[in-house]
């Protein structure tokens, strides 16, 4: 039982963070297109915003393997 939970919470992650990493992506990409004159500062900001999510998965990714490893050895 323990892993179907795993594979839903890493699904999940996986699931928010693409949605999140896409808009922030198209936000950025939209921004450039209307400024270019801009495109660095906004560049600096689009970056950002794609590694925080991802962060967030690998976290959730890395705490659900080792609950998953702690949750086998206590039995």
């Amino acid at each position: 039982m323990g892993l179907i939970g795993l594979g839903i919470a890493v699904g999940l992650a996986a699931l928010g963070v693409g949605l999140g990493q896409g808009m922030a992506a198209s936000a950025g990409l939209s921004g450039m297109a209307r400024q270019p004159e801009n495109s660095d500062n906004i560049r600096q900001g689009l970056l950002l915003s794609l590694v925080f999510p991802e962060l967030v998965f690998l976290l959730t990714f890395v705490l659900g393997i080792l609950m998953m490893v702690l949750g086998a050895s206590i039995k």
